[in-house]
């Protein structure tokens, strides 16, 4: 049998009735975030995406594709495999120049509670472990009913389709208070400290890797 993602999700007032199944996330874990310094829309480490929704799995903002005053997002992962993994997905090559891509390691400066979607209660809720591999346009639609049924989450906890089910996180703009002043560390991916990380990345997810 396979696992469905229902395309209308769950009404929010039956969320609220189910209530969330909370992953509290301790302020002192590490956590890594791989931005775009160039390119049309250049970004900073700590910057919550405003515009969207766009092809990301959990954006919560309304359609039509806009410039949100009071939604915003922000991707993030455990570890740099995992980054780059989601990050180049699309063309499956880590490009160290193009676009003048960062990559910024950081903690929070207080507890997050995120929606835990890892084990069975996206079941409960009336959808399936598929939110986090099936159709986006589908994740983002349960994403912005989230949003609206548990207005005191700051965010999603979840696993990554793309690199064995390691931890990733979709902070919702709730979480902007929870972020420092600046990260531990910041530095290009064509960083030479990064070289020996990017080769091992590239030779375990197959990806190409282009320096420069």
């Amino acid at each position: 049998m396979v696992a469905k993602l229902p395309r209308n999700p769950t009404a929010v007032d039956n969320l609220k009735e189910l209530g969330p199944q909370i992953r509290n996330v301790a302020p002192d874990l590490l956590w890594l975030r791989i931005y775009f310094r160039g390119g049309e829309h250049p970004t900073n480490w700590n910057s919550f995406r405003s515009y969207g929704p766009t092809n990301a799995r959990f954006d919560h903002h309304r359609k039509p594709s806009a410039l949100h005053k009071s939604r915003a997002i922000l991707y993030s992962a455990s570890n740099i495999r995992t980054c780059l993994a989601e990050v180049f997905q699309d063309t499956r090559t880590i490009h160290t120049g193009r676009r003048d891509p960062w990559l910024a390691t950081f903690d929070f400066e207080r507890p997050l509670r995120l929606l835990d979607l890892t084990g069975s209660w996206p079941t409960r809720a009336g959808a399936s472990m598929k939110i986090n591999t099936g159709p986006r346009a589908s994740a983002r639609a349960w994403s912005r009913h989230f949003y609206d049924a548990f207005p005191t989450i700051d965010g999603i906890y979840y696993p990554s389709s793309m690199h064995a089910n390691q931890p990733s996180i979709a902070l919702y703009e709730r979480a902007t208070s929870a972020l420092p002043g600046s990260p531990i560390d910041d530095r290009p991916l064509s960083d030479a400290m990064l070289l020996g990380d990017l080769k091992r990345a590239a030779e375990i997810l197959n990806y190409e890797l282009w320096l420069g």
